[in-house]
């Protein structure tokens, strides 16, 4: 790739990040798309039985792409990072951008990469939790009528 450490390092984590972020939201639009059909062979009272997992998996499908939509925007910023020679210099030009996006206040001294990371890590892990519980909802709400 480019011989720099860090610049790998925070190009394959980016990567990564774009992985993590677009399968599950893909998930969440096929589910979406595909319930409708599954819930067209059920009865009033079926669908009514199933209204509250139902809510609870849009709730969380909603969850689920805003934080792969974070995500995404995460994997965008250490594409920029990775873009510098050194991680000082990455580092600054991502809190500028987002100081001037007025997303975060200008930082009086840059966060390590490993920081930004772990930061990252954890939106990755609500995403996971979320994504489970859409999971969960959307086949409590497949089983939940009786056949």
């Amino acid at each position: 790739m480019t011989g720099n450490a860090y610049q790998d390092r925070t190009t394959r984590f980016a990567r990564m990040l774009m992985v993590q972020a677009s399968w599950p939201a893909a998930v969440v639009v096929a589910a979406n798309i595909l319930e409708p059909m599954a819930a067209s062979d059920r009865g009033a009272f079926e669908t009514l039985r199933a209204a509250l997992p139902l809510s609870l998996a849009a709730a969380s499908a909603v969850a689920v792409l805003a934080l792969s939509a974070l995500l995404t925007f995460d994997a965008l910023l250490f594409r920029i990072m990775a873009s510098h020679d050194d991680e000082a210099s990455g580092g600054a030009a991502v809190d500028d951008i987002l100081a001037r996006m007025r997303l975060k206040p200008s930082a009086p001294a840059t966060r390590s990469l490993d920081e930004r990371m772990a930061g990252t890590r954890r939106l990755l892990f609500k995403q996971r939790v979320v994504f489970g519980l859409f999971l969960a909802m959307l086949f409590a709400a497949a089983f939940w009528a009786p056949r």
